[in-house]
Formats: C-alpha cells, structure tokens, sequence
C-alpha cells in the first residue's frame, strides 16, 4: 500500500526553519512497518497552490495523511480538498489540529479520520486496518467517518517508555536541505562559524511537565515522559557519525525540568565526548545562585544556550497563565546563566485580559533589567485551553471554524482581550523593544523588532563590547 504524507508550510511568507520533527516520527514508523511511503515536502520546496495540486493529481497512492498545530487548519482543509477533487482515498490526519478540534475537523473538511496524540501507533494500526479492509472501531485514539456520521474510538495510552521509540530516519527527507536550512533557527553566539553549522533538531521529551493555560501541544492529555541521557546521546552520536551534525537543537516543549536530571545528562554527554554544541530549554525558575556549578558545566559539555519562557512579569498576568514563576526568579536564572557563560532566549506571551498599559511596561522592565531581548508573540486562544473556553463564553470568538481559518502566526495581532486599543498595545511593545535593542548593543531595524523568532545569518548584529 502506497501512503503519501504531506508536510504543509505553515508560514509560506517566511523562510523553512526546521525539519518536521513530528511528522519525521511518523514518517519514520511508517517506513519502519514496511509501507511504500512518499513525502511531499511542500515546508522545503515551497511548492506553489498550483504545483501541490497537479503532484496530487499525478501522484499515485492509496492513503493520503498530514499533520499540523491547529493554527494551520486552513491549510489543512484546502489540501483535503484538492486530494479529494482527484483522489477516492482515505485522509488522516494527525497533530494538534487534529487533537485540539477532532469533530470539527470531521465535519467541516474532507478529512476522515483524526489521530488523537501520539501516532507512531496508532497510524500504522489504522493503516493496517485500511488495508485489511477491518472496522476502525478496534483502533484505538481516533475520530473517524462512517456513512455520514462521526465515531470516537477509546482514548489511546501514551508510550511510557519514549527509549523504546526509533531514531528518526533523516534518509526519508533531503536531509541536506534541512541540514543547511536550519542554519536559521541558531541564534548568536555561533560556536562555530556560520557556514560551517551543520544542525538538525533531537526531541528529547513528549509533553511538559506544567500545564500552561494558554498553552496546546498534542501530548497535552498524556504524563510528562523524559528520555533517557543514554538514550538521547546515542541519537547525537548517530547525527554525528551519520550526517556529520556539530549542533543539535534539542527540540521540546520542556528539556529539563529538574537540576537534577540536567546535571544527569551534562554527566553522560560529556562521558560520551562527542565535541557536539547544543541548546535546550527549560523553566524560568530552574537555576538559582547555587546551581552556578551545573550551569558552568552545562556551558563545558558544549551548551551554547538555554531557551526559557516570561511570558509575563507581571503577578497577576502570571497566576492567570498558571505560570508558577516569579519574575525575580526569572532574573536570578537569568544572570546565573549569563555568569556561565550561556547564552540566554525567552519569550513573552502579550495580551491576556488582565493586561494594561502597566502590566506591559512592568514585562519589558524586567527584560531590560535582565538584560535578554524577547520573542513576542500576542495571545492566540487555542482550542483545548482554558484561554478558548473564556473567549468562547465571553462571545469574543462565536465562530470556532471562521475563527480557525483566520488564525495566524503567534507575532501577528489576531484578537484582542484587553482594554487598551491594538495601537496603544503595538507602541508599548515596539517602544521598548527599541529600548532593549538599544541597552544590548542590537542592531534592530524597526520591521525586525518584533520578528525576532530567528534572523537570517548577518540580520542581528551585537556591537563589540
């Protein structure tokens, strides 16, 4: 059986970043159960509307499956669309948008069955029973369509031990092209020289150990479940050995949830001696003045840098978000990190409705005073959170599909729960991320601002200090 697997572009506009981590693993467990598999990467090539729609058509296969965070439901419903116009095939699809809006996925697109959380399983089960032409019933963790009606199969356990999971097979894809792709995900300081960074992305972790309320990830219903160092070191040995990778993105919605278990994982990498540089996340609170010794150690098994969330500085913003961070906290890790010699990247969630004018000024104080410039993204509700529910009792989305089909990327402007007018709001944030810009040496120009996910190579230049 012939399965085509579509990795979408989200962000057409701007530049491909990242390979597809997520769909990789299911790519790889398909290959793996032995299904003739193609991708078509349309993230890499940027393939036009025109150009996917002609591949469909051409194309030879027998299931088609995708997967995406909710926000690129539009894409998702246009592609089900076109294979349906020239393909009497079965559609899975999988990720958030599947997990987060299942029955509205079912009812409002050409899609016929959703995958609930992991589907490293649960995609080869319902492909073997496409196959073998047996009852979806039986498999369980999906929504599906049967004769115009919408079916909920049993909830799917998590896999416990994520050991047991294969390395990702970077063969499938044009690995080179992602290898030098990636190059603009690093942030400044380079360990080595631009040109010479060969990186690609390891999860080393399914779901978070906290539960965010503006916050949706496909493993959001599963336990928190960490890889083992051994594990995860082997992974990177392979990248290594394999594809000659000297940077690893140690991708995850949470890396290191205790000093504990970070100091566990320093110790078996620098065991394993692999000379590679690396950068992870964690929380906003993880180190403290006494934790100097671990992080310096960090920085000595190659870390380049450590990622971690504010979100807001403000208390009461933060006890909405169920945070459980103080922003003097934030600043003590802050500058343990920058002691250690680590580079340090937070994020700044803007628009809950407890935000003013004053809230807003008290966040950006305290990245001026930490001295580290943030990613701003606005509030976007996602379905499944506790921040969707309000806007959905409160009448500010009364539309969830409409709402869905005009959703956006997270520094994009889409809806407003405050008191303050969009104006107001955009003058504060590019204000005083001038003012950060300014006091760090950055050459910003105003368009790139608030575009700070990443920046091509020369876009973000530090002055000498």
């Amino acid at each position: 059986m012939k399965i085509l697997l579509i990795n979408i572009s989200l962000r057409p506009e701007s530049p491909t970043l990242l390979p597809p981590l997520g769909l990789a693993y299911i790519a790889t467990a398909i290959h793996n159960a032995g299904y003739e598999l193609e991708i078509l990467d349309i993230d890499a090539y940027r393939y036009s509307d025109d150009e996917v729609e002609n591949m469909i058509k051409e194309k030879d296969f027998h299931v088609a499956a995708m997967g995406c965070i909710v926000t690129g439901y539009k894409q998702v419903k246009k592609l089900c669309s076109i294979i349906k116009k020239h393909k009497n095939v079965p559609i899975i699809v999988g990720n958030s948008v599947a997990s987060s809006v299942p029955e509205l996925l079912l009812e409002k697109t050409e899609a016929d069955i959703a995958v609930i959380g992991e589907g490293d399983i649960a995609d080869i089960e319902v492909l073997k029973a496409l196959e073998n032409k047996e009852d979806l019933s039986k498999v369980k963790g999906i929504y599906y369509k049967k004769d115009g009606k919408i079916y909920k199969t049993p909830k799917r356990e998590a896999t416990k031990d994520i050991d047991s999971i294969p390395f990702i097979n970077w063969d499938l894809f044009d690995v080179d092209l992602y290898i030098e792709k990636s190059k603009r995900y690093m942030n400044e300081p380079y360990p080595v020289p631009y040109e010479e960074l060969r990186s690609l992305p390891v999860n080393t972790a399914r779901g978070c150990a906290f539960n965010c309320t503006f916050c949706y990830h496909v493993f959001k219903k599963d336990k928190y479940r960490v890889r083992s160092p051994k594990s995860v070191c082997e992974e990177m040995k392979h990248l290594k050995e394999k594809y000659n990778i000297n940077y690893v993105n140690l991708f995850d919605e949470l890396t290191f949830y205790s000093i504990k278990q970070c100091e566990e994982f320093v110790d078996t990498l620098m065991q394993y001696d692999l000379g590679i540089f690396w950068k992870a996340c964690c929380r906003g609170n993880l180190f403290k003045e006494k934790d100097i010794g671990v992080a310096k150690k960090l920085k000595e098994a190659g870390c380049v840098g450590l990622g971690y969330s504010l979100e807001s500085a403000n208390q009461e913003i933060l006890k909405a978000m169920n945070k459980k961070l103080k922003k003097e906290e934030f600043i003590e890790q802050t500058r343990v990190l920058k002691k250690a010699g680590l580079a340090t990247w937070t994020s700044l969630v803007i628009g809950y409705p407890q935000e003013t004018e004053k809230t807003l000024q008290e966040t950006f104080d305290c990245c001026y005073e930490a001295e580290i410039y943030p990613s701003v993204g606005y509030l976007i509700p996602l379905p499944g959170t506790p921040v969707f529910e309000y806007v959905r009792e409160t009448n500010a989305v009364k539309d969830v599909e409409e709402y869905l089909l005009n959703s956006g990327d997270r520094q994009d402007f889409r809806i407003n729960l405050t008191c303050m007018d969009q104006k107001t709001i955009e003058d504060i944030v590019k204000l005083n991320l001038k003012r950060i810009s300014n006091k760090l040496g950055l050459a910003l120009e105003e368009d790139k601002l608030i575009k700070t996910v990443r920046y091509k190579y020369n876009d973000l230049k530090v002055a000498a200090k």
